[in-house]
């Protein structure tokens, strides 16, 4: 399947540009609007750089020129309506949008100063250096050990105790290992979904990924669950880079360090959580996070 082209298609070359007092009419009319991007983004030392981002889904675009710094060992949510480009932007960072066919690209995303989308980069390579947890929980039809320890198995690791350590030290770091040490042989599948949830981000984790990319890692599970998993992601923060897609504005408020509001497609406004949700510049992002539209 071919890889995304960084050929833009020809009839997107030139769009109007932000002459409008409302952004997001603006946006919907089709123009090029301005992001607003906190000084403190920029003061962060980044893991993640995402550098004039444009993606399409054959002639429809669905990103926009995104640029924005994910810093280091912090939580960066990102927010906005359903429909609005979260999950694209993520899925791109470790290039499941490849899978697309009719997908094409433009810019690029560095990880650590690596290109993303150099011709040359070694796709399965790079997977190896993100963590991803999905929507639903998915851990392999394996024991809850061997879904823990799938990363290195599959790298040639057969040192049993380096094995142990690894899934020891994963599951406590997800928050799990006092509720499933005693039953590690048995199925991944017979945990409930919020345990199969933070299972899946102990698989994430156990590869001591650069960054770990959550899309909306809480929207199967119920309120329990829920408190369980952001708790988590809050214990996460200072060891962890993680970027995370999510629809819900208190769970963003509550668990991240930085947010991005994006509408259809662009950056509006991107800053620190505490600054979007009480005293953001944009009056249209007053008006997403407190729940006036979207």
């Amino acid at each position: 399947m071919p890889a995304p082209s960084d050929t833009q298609p020809p009839d997107t070359a030139a769009s109007p540009t932000f002459a409008a007092d409302d952004r997001l009419v603006a946006v919907a009319a089709g123009m090029e609007v301005p992001s607003e991007v906190h000084e403190q983004v920029s003061s962060e030392k980044p893991v993640l750089e995402i550098d004039s981002f444009n993606l399409w889904y054959g002639q429809k675009q669905a990103l926009h020129r995104i640029t924005m710094p994910i810093p280091e060992c912090k939580v960066t949510a990102l927010v906005g309506p359903s429909g609005c480009g979260k999950s694209t932007l993520l899925r791109s960072v470790n290039r499941l949008n490849d899978l697309v066919q009719s997908v094409r690209i433009s810019g690029d995303m560095r990880l650590n100063g690596d290109s993303i989308y150099d011709r040359g980069t070694d796709v399965i390579e790079l997977r190896k250096r993100m963590g991803m947890v999905f929507q639903k929980p998915n851990p392999f039809p394996m024991s809850i050990y061997e879904n823990v320890v799938y990363a290195l198995r599959i790298d040639g690791e057969r040192n049993r105790g380096v094995l142990d350590e690894v899934c020891e030290r994963s599951l406590r770091g997800a928050a799990l290992w006092d509720e499933v040490k005693d039953r590690l042989a048995d199925s991944a599948l017979g945990l409930s979904g919020g345990q199969q949830q933070r299972l899946c981000i102990a698989r994430a984790i156990a590869a001591e990924p650069e960054v770990l990319l959550l899309d909306e890692p809480c929207s199967a599970l119920d309120p329990i669950a829920t408190g369980k998993v952001e708790d988590l992601i809050q214990e996460l923060r200072g060891t962890y880079s993680v970027l995370m897609v999510t629809h819900n504005m208190q769970q963003a408020s509550r668990t991240s360090d930085y947010t991005a509001f994006m509408y259809l497609g662009r950056l509006i406004e991107y800053g620190p959580t505490t600054e979007i949700f009480t005293k953001p510049i944009l009056r249209e992002t007053e008006a997403y996070v407190t729940g006036r539209f979207g």
